[in-house]
């Protein structure tokens, strides 16, 4: 049960950075840099990959 929670926990925390990632990549490109919509992809998985998996181990072992 608990190898569960740690997945859901990491797939709600990857999801959640993988958007909010999108979201302020796309709003950067079209307000600061002036280059259209376009999204940042590399940027954007790298970065829901790390936080990921490190907020919920980080959690785990504050429990």
């Amino acid at each position: 049960m608990k190898a569960k929670g740690i997945i859901l926990n990491v797939l709600l925390a990857f999801v959640i950075t993988f958007i909010a990632a999108i979201i302020v990549t796309l709003l950067w490109n079209l307000f600061i840099e002036k280059n259209g919509a376009i999204v940042d992809w590399k940027t954007s998985f790298t970065l829901a990959i790390i936080i990921g998996l490190v907020i919920p181990i980080v959690q785990r072992k504050d429990k």
